[in-house]
């Protein structure tokens, strides 16, 4: 695995049913949003209501787990959602998902339809390895406001990715910094599966992911790295 990923012992302790696949993947091609990433995205979204069945997400078992371990570091589920939590409850609107670029439709469907957090990082802008840790409060967290960069602390406790740069993304999977999100730039990207407890559903999401990849992006290079607990 060209990227180095570690989980801290302190997270681990937190919530011992995590788990996560990577997926690295090289020579991609992104551009606008289309036709065919937009089709992906309705169908996520009446896949999602077929597992639901009329509940919330949040009563989902998954997202029960998650939101466990929300809680387990002082943040509130109900106000600060897991990504897929947060997706979910956009797809079941008027308005549905939104139209961001084609990796991101892509890896958004995915998280969607298997009612997982699903990320994508620029390995191109990752500076050093990512690492799963629970913040000092010390950190940087740049991400936008007002048009103009601005920096943000995480709480001391806080479960964060981060690399030699700084915070990567706040709260788990909550909120991502501009500076690694996937541009119509990006060629090269990491993409993170992650799951609470043994019947997430990881291997499933990640496999369909691999496929749209691979279909979205023919010729690019796709290295799958198994489940990590």
């Amino acid at each position: 695995m060209t990227l180095t990923l570690t989980v801290s012992d302190e997270v681990r302790t937190l919530a011992p049913g995590f788990t996560h696949i990577a997926i690295e993947a090289y020579d991609l091609v992104n551009g606008p949003s289309s036709d065919g990433t937009s089709a992906l995205l309705d169908d996520a979204a009446r896949r999602l209501a077929a597992r639901l069945d009329g509940r919330a997400p949040h009563e989902d078992p998954h997202m029960v787990d998650w939101r466990a371990a929300y809680t387990a570091f002082g943040a509130k589920p109900s106000r600060t959602r897991n990504s897929a939590e947060a997706l979910a409850k956009r797809a079941l609107t008027d308005a549905g998902l939104p139209r961001i670029n084609a990796l991101v439709d892509v890896y958004n469907a995915i998280s969607v339809a298997h009612l997982i957090p699903v990320g994508g990082e620029d390995l191109d802008h990752i500076k050093g390895g990512m690492r799963l840790v629970r913040a000092t409060g010390d950190e940087d967290f740049v991400t936008m406001a007002g048009g103009e960069p601005a920096v943000e602390r995480p709480d001391a406790g806080e479960v964060v990715w981060c690399d030699d740069e700084g915070v990567t993304c706040r709260r788990w999977n909550w909120r991502q910094g501009p500076r690694t999100r996937l541009t119509e730039q990006t060629v090269n990207a990491v993409f993170l599966l992650e799951g609470m407890g043994p019947n997430a559903g990881l291997g499933a999401a990640a496999a369909e992911l691999v496929e749209l990849l691979e279909k979205f992006s023919p010729g690019s290079r796709i290295d799958v790295h198994e489940p990590v607990g």
